[in-house]
């Protein structure tokens, strides 16, 4: 029988060869959604892909993807899905996107994985047992002076937003360098050490959960802008230990 994690890895990259079948198409077919926000012919069929497989491995299993409605559970697991997490990257033939597959287990989540398709980057982490990319460890950077660091941001409202003393707000001003590598890519380049923090100002489960897992088994933190980690909350900051740690910090006591 195959374990939990091998069928997410298998899953992830399954739909990622799905969505290089349409990437870069001069043709692609795109919708705007109520929120706005696009999605493809290719979301959607990645989607479905999981989902058929999940459901015929774990039948008893809940699914919470970002195209269709949720299936509840029945048994305290729960899977979640984003099939193109950066679409509007993956329509402008920007290869920063990724598939993401996410188990959580009575409200925790204990296992994730990214895979970046047009990247040929798979990243994945148990509770307990490290994170990796392409089967090698990972692990975070240990800059501690923000000076020195990387942050990487998806939302141009993290940058062009009024002055704010929130600090992870702080760090667009005293940074070494801020860049927009966003999405869940921007949160991976934290896990592997090559950015020390990665801030999504808006999240959803589905663009949250599979992140998690990697960016604590490599040594790092993740919490929303009031300092809890959660899947449910005000965003998503990643962060190295080092620097994560001094922003925990500095929100508690400016809360």
């Amino acid at each position: 029988m195959i374990g939990d994690l091998e069928l997410a890895l298998d899953l992830a990259q399954r739909a990622g060869l799905l969505t290089l079948d349409y990437f870069s198409r001069k043709s692609l077919w795109v919708e705007t959604k109520r929120d706005r926000s696009p999605v493809t012919e290719a979301d959607r069929k990645a989607e479905q892909l999981i989902r058929h497989g999940i459901l015929a491995a774990c039948p008893n299993d809940g699914l919470l993807g970002e195209e269709f409605e949720e299936r509840l559970s029945t048994n305290g697991r729960r899977w979640i899905i984003d099939p193109i997490d950066g679409t509007r990257s993956f329509i402008h033939g920007v290869p920063f996107y990724g598939v993401m597959v996410a188990l959580e287990v009575n409200g925790t989540v204990v296992a994730g994985v990214v895979n970046f398709p047009a990247l040929h980057e798979m990243y994945h982490a148990e509770l307990g047992e490290g994170a990796f990319m392409n089967g090698t460890p990972i692990s975070v950077s240990s800059i501690a002076d923000e000076r020195d660091a990387t942050v990487v941001f998806t939302e141009k409202e993290y940058l062009m937003d009024p002055e704010s003393g929130h600090p992870v707000d702080r760090l667009r001003r005293g940074a070494g360098l801020v860049r927009g590598w966003g999405d869940c890519y921007g949160h991976m380049l934290v896990a592997s050490g090559r950015a020390e923090v990665a801030v999504d100002k808006v999240m959803s489960p589905w663009d949250c959960a599979a992140l998690i897992p990697i960016v604590r088994e490599a040594g790092g933190c993740c919490f929303d802008y009031r300092g809890e980690t959660t899947i449910t909350g005000e965003g998503l900051v990643s962060a190295n230990m080092a620097i994560g740690r001094q922003l925990l910090k500095d929100i508690v006591e400016g809360g």
